[in-house]
């Protein structure tokens, strides 16, 4: 993700440039919610994480991605395991992607704090973390003080917060955390977005402009909605398998064409539709990744089981049926 010759290893089989020397450029666009994938057996595979990012780069034109989030499980894998796949995708990406970011969200501040020195340590691009959502902070000073104790342990890389409060039920509006956060939090950089409150989202971007922060949203369905109020970019589990079509949806969105930027985001959203009354989760992404880029993603981890058969039939044949604009 450099091209400066120093480096350090983090271990005698890792060489990794540190993030801190690498030169960046702005986190915009498409980010890839990435998926884990896993053996038949249940355990992580990263002997296809190379094809993985060769897949995203030359099949997807996506260059970004955000590892161990929802999509990809974090908080069913263990502190090794997510350092292992943080590894990985940080080794493989190097020279390939633009930016890795790597979610250490964890319920113990420990264990973020563990995983946030880790993601600096080899190189990552930035962090973000996720609101605690057993023990839930139920106040933003509650909520800053978490984030700003794990910030702390990665003082060289960009910080973003994570915002889904639909599974932490964290509801801490984003407008009352951004009030100051630069003061408590030097590296903060923004935030992924993954609410349907669009108000909150324009009350952030009014307030703080597009140029302070990187507002990322993260309700794929809804992306061209928060395109107009003025999102940076989007991190999302569907631009596995539909970035290039959601590429031309921001293309078309840039150069004001709206009715072309409406056709992309209605064709997602019919395809998402099916699927979701179908029954949508993490599983079904996993095949539908699979079948798509024709990577063996595996059996999502227990409590998810694998989609079934049904589903990837209708959802593949859904997919082949939708007829996408050809300009």
């Amino acid at each position: 993700m450099g091209l400066i010759a120093i480096s350090f290893s983090v271990n005698e089989n890792r060489v990794i440039l540190p993030s801190s020397m690498a030169p960046r450029k702005k986190l915009q666009g498409l980010v890839a919610a990435t998926v884990t994938p896993m053996t038949p057996d249940g355990q992580i595979n990263l002997s296809v994480i190379r094809q993985y990012v060769d897949y995203l780069v030359s099949k997807q034109n996506v260059k970004n991605i955000f590892v161990n989030g929802t999509t990809g499980e974090g908080l069913a894998l263990s502190i090794q395991e997510r350092k292992q796949l943080a590894e990985e995708w940080v080794r493989q990406g190097k020279d390939k992607l633009d930016h890795v970011i790597i979610h250490v969200g964890a319920l113990s501040l420990p264990g973020s704090q563990e995983l946030a020195r880790h993601a600096a340590a080899i190189g990552a691009s930035g962090i973000a973390v996720i609101a605690p959502f057993f023990f839930k902070p139920t106040s933003k000073d509650e909520l800053l003080a978490f984030l700003r104790e794990v910030a702390s342990e990665a003082p060289a890389i960009p910080f973003y917060y994570y915002h889904i409060p639909p599974l932490t039920g964290v509801k801490i509006r984003v407008e009352e955390l951004l009030d100051g956060i630069k003061e408590q939090i030097p590296t903060f950089q923004g935030v992924k977005f993954s609410d349907t409150d669009l108000l909150d989202l324009a009350q952030c971007i009014n307030k703080n402009g597009r140029e302070e922060f990187v507002f990322l949203y993260g309700v794929d369905e809804q992306l061209l909605s928060a395109l107009a109020i003025g999102a940076n970019g989007a991190v999302g589990s569907t631009y596995n398998y539909l970035g290039q079509k959601t590429n031309m949806m921001l293309q078309a969105f840039a150069q004001h064409d709206l009715a072309l930027a409406r056709k992309y985001q209605f064709l997602t959203g019919e395809f998402l539709n099916f699927v979701i009354k179908l029954g949508f989760g993490v599983a079904q992404t996993k095949a539908v990744m699979t079948f798509v880029s024709g990577i063996p993603m595996g059996p999502p981890r227990l409590p998810l089981v694998k989609a079934s058969e049904e589903f990837i039939a209708k959802a593949k044949a859904k997919l082949d049926s939708i007829v996408w604009p050809t300009n």
